[in-house]
């Protein structure tokens, strides 16, 4: 491994991953919900907006494949 590395010389590219990205978004929750998904992230170590996107797309499956 060398001691440096010359980045000058390195050529761009698109990430592959843009389209798999997140979108942010603004949603209006009660407390109740708030607190409730903070509490998890307490318990399980995962940001509450992660568990939320969690819950909704599970929701999401669910309804979807329940036809």
């Amino acid at each position: 491994m060398k001691a440096e590395y010359d980045l000058s010389t390195m050529k761009s590219r698109k990430n592959p991953y843009a389209s798999k990205l997140k979108k942010a978004v603004s949603l209006r929750l009660s407390d109740e919900v708030v607190a409730y998904f903070k509490e998890m992230e307490a318990e399980l170590g995962v940001p509450y907006q992660n568990l939320i996107n969690l819950y909704l797309r599970d929701s999401i499956v669910r309804t979807v494949f329940k036809r």
